[in-house]
């Protein structure tokens, strides 16, 4: 008489099973490569076996993505370009397929906030912004996401093994003042998920978004480095500490995997549990707010 057990099945021997959570031979475009979530997100993609086009604005950044992928022995190709500006994602996404014989992923990281001059994130109310600052991350958060998937799509419909991979945010769920612009552009990447997931799913294309916490970055440098701000922020997460880029760049992974196969236009929360309301009762102590300092 014989068995089977939830580790072994009929014709197939044990350990011979393959690693969901591998990508390998998979070709994969992550835009934002060039430092950050993009930068760690591309490594750990190489490192389960996916074949990488990597995009971002400046090719001088992307170059040193390209660096640390090819010291472990990774070839990436590299396509440049400005996604703010009319016909870049196409322009991004076809390179991309070209190069790499076709389109099995696509993880759109590429996302900014409003910015100062000297580039740290310019984080003031709606009623102090301006029309222009609200304009430009729109171009980029929520146009050029729609455009990067239009343009996928006939690329990934052809593949059996296809996912899409938005990445939206925390502040795209849970209210986030100072950053409106942000925040309801990355909460319209969850619509779009949940519509284009069910609108793509007969043609075998999942799509999911990842919604990252607070995460050590070059974006969030600025508010990491106010020790009194940081500390309140970490305050509201229950796990007490700052995302590291590898922890998203993992998650990244198991939704653009076969581990994933069955997942299809979620938004899933990595933040520590901040999303979780403790409605006063059971959380954590929090300092008083520094925003209201003065």
């Amino acid at each position: 008489m014989s068995t089977t057990t939830p580790d072994t099945a009929p014709g197939l021997a044990l350990g011979t099973a393959p690693d969901p959570f591998r990508l390998d031979g998979a070709r994969v475009l992550v835009t934002g490569a060039s430092r950050g979530i993009g930068r760690a997100v591309a490594v750990t993609l190489a490192r389960a076996g996916g074949r990488l086009a990597l995009s971002a604005r400046t090719s001088d950044a992307l170059e040193e993505t390209a660096r640390l992928l090819a010291k472990e022995g990774h070839d990436a190709v590299r396509v440049v370009g400005e996604l703010a500006e009319p016909g870049t994602a196409g322009r991004v996404v076809d390179e991309a397929a070209e190069a790499l014989g076709g389109l099995d992923v696509l993880v759109h990281n590429a996302g900014i906030l409003p910015s100062q001059p000297d580039g740290s994130p310019a984080m003031v109310p709606l009623q102090a912004s301006t029309q222009e600052s609200w304009e430009q991350v729109v171009a980029v958060n929520l146009n050029a996401t729609a455009a990067l998937c239009r343009h996928a799509h006939r690329h990934l419909s052809a593949s059996p093994r296809a996912g899409v991979v938005l990445m939206s945010s925390l502040a795209g769920v849970v209210g986030a003042p100072l950053m409106e612009a942000y925040a309801a552009t990355k909460a319209a990447q969850i619509s779009l998920v949940r519509s284009l997931a069910v609108g793509w799913a007969r043609d075998g294309i999942r799509v999911n978004a990842l919604c990252p916490g607070w995460t050590r970055t070059d974006m969030t440098a600025s508010v990491q480095e106010v020790g009194p701000l940081s500390d309140w922020l970490m305050a509201h997460v229950p796990m007490g500490r700052w995302a590291e880029p590898d922890e998203v760049a993992r998650a990244t992974l198991f939704l653009a995997s076969q581990a994933a196969s069955f997942l299809t236009g979620q938004a899933l929360l990595l933040d520590g549990g901040a999303s979780v309301p403790d409605c006063g009762l059971a959380g954590i102590p929090k300092p008083p707010s520094p925003f209201l300092a003065g």
